[in-house]
């Protein structure tokens, strides 16, 4: 049986999620492998991995803040909003080198705390059942409903002159789930009237794990993913549950009258031995399984 358990990866840029997964399932001898939020080919960092019955906690991960390190360049704006795409529009370079460091913190601060964001037309959300970003190479024009998101932190790091008359803003991000940091990047841009652009984006942060921790892409091999239980009881409140009780989750049934034991809305049932049982969650005054793990799994 193929090892279970979370991978943290740190994706190298120029290759795509799913090329890292197809590359997980070669090293794990599985097909059982998933990811937990999707970087562009550009992007590197961290990657949250799944593999075999632990894929099964993927959806707890998938909508945990995360944080990025980013490079926005000022006075060009691109098709596709990062370094990726063709060059659309040039500012004139005295206009981008007159911009204040103040006129940098008003667009800052202004694209910080509660946004409605459009994404970039080459992301990929489904329009119809179709990818956007497929739908723009096809020659369609697409054009995003706007969603609301958390952007608790952007911060410039450093401010300094580019190639052509350009400037590079060295940034980090910290924000919820859904945030386009392509998006922060264009509407920085726009709000300053000179345009802006990604050319380099790493994610450094998805809620309880860092890049710090990741493998690269080439030891693979040699990697050990952390357990089930290990990664749940970072994702989740730990409810530490008897022999017995285990039991009774694994079939179905539910902790009658132990509401008061979970504090939150969902916590990770864990047994003595340390094996985690699955996710359980409020039902009334008692106590059920919203996942279980498949027995033997650790």
């Amino acid at each position: 049986m193929a090892t279970s358990g979370i991978l943290l990866v740190d994706k190298p840029g120029g290759m795509t999620s799913h090329d890292v997964v197809a590359r997980t399932r070669r090293a794990f001898g599985t097909r059982k492998v998933g990811h937990a939020g999707t970087l562009d080919p550009m992007a590197t960092g961290l990657l949250v991995v799944g593999i075999e019955a632990a894929t099964r906690l993927l959806t707890f991960v998938v909508g945990a803040d995360k944080t990025y390190r980013a490079t926005i360049r000022l006075g060009q704006s691109t098709g596709t909003d990062d370094a990726d795409g063709e060059i659309v529009a040039t500012a004139d370079p005295e206009r981008v080198a007159a911009i204040t460091s103040a006129e940098i913190a008003e667009g800052v601060a202004a694209l910080t705390g509660e946004l409605s964001q459009v994404p970039s037309a080459v992301s990929a959300i489904k329009v119809d059942g179709r990818r956007a970003y497929d739908r723009v190479r096809a020659g369609e024009e697409v054009v995003l409903a706007a969603r609301d998101v958390l952007v608790s932190r952007f911060e410039v790091l450093s401010d300094s002159p580019a190639d052509g008359g350009t400037r590079d803003l060295d940034v980090i991000v910290d924000c919820s789930s859904g945030t386009y940091i392509r998006a922060l990047a264009r509407d920085l841009g726009s709000a300053l009237g000179v345009g802006a652009h990604l050319t380099a984006l790493r994610r450094t942060r998805v809620g309880a794990f860092d890049v710090a921790e990741a493998v690269a892409l080439d030891d693979l091999a040699g990697a050990q993913p952390l357990t089930a239980a290990a990664a749940a009881a970072r994702i989740l409140p730990v409810l530490p549950v008897s022999a017995q009780e285990a039991v009774d989750l694994r079939h179905g049934k539910r902790l009658v009258g132990q509401r008061a034991r979970l504090e939150g809305a969902r916590a990770a049932a864990i047994d003595p031995d340390g094996v985690l049982i699955g996710i359980v969650e409020r039902r009334g005054d008692d106590l059920k399984s919203a996942m279980n793990m498949p027995e033997g799994a650790s």
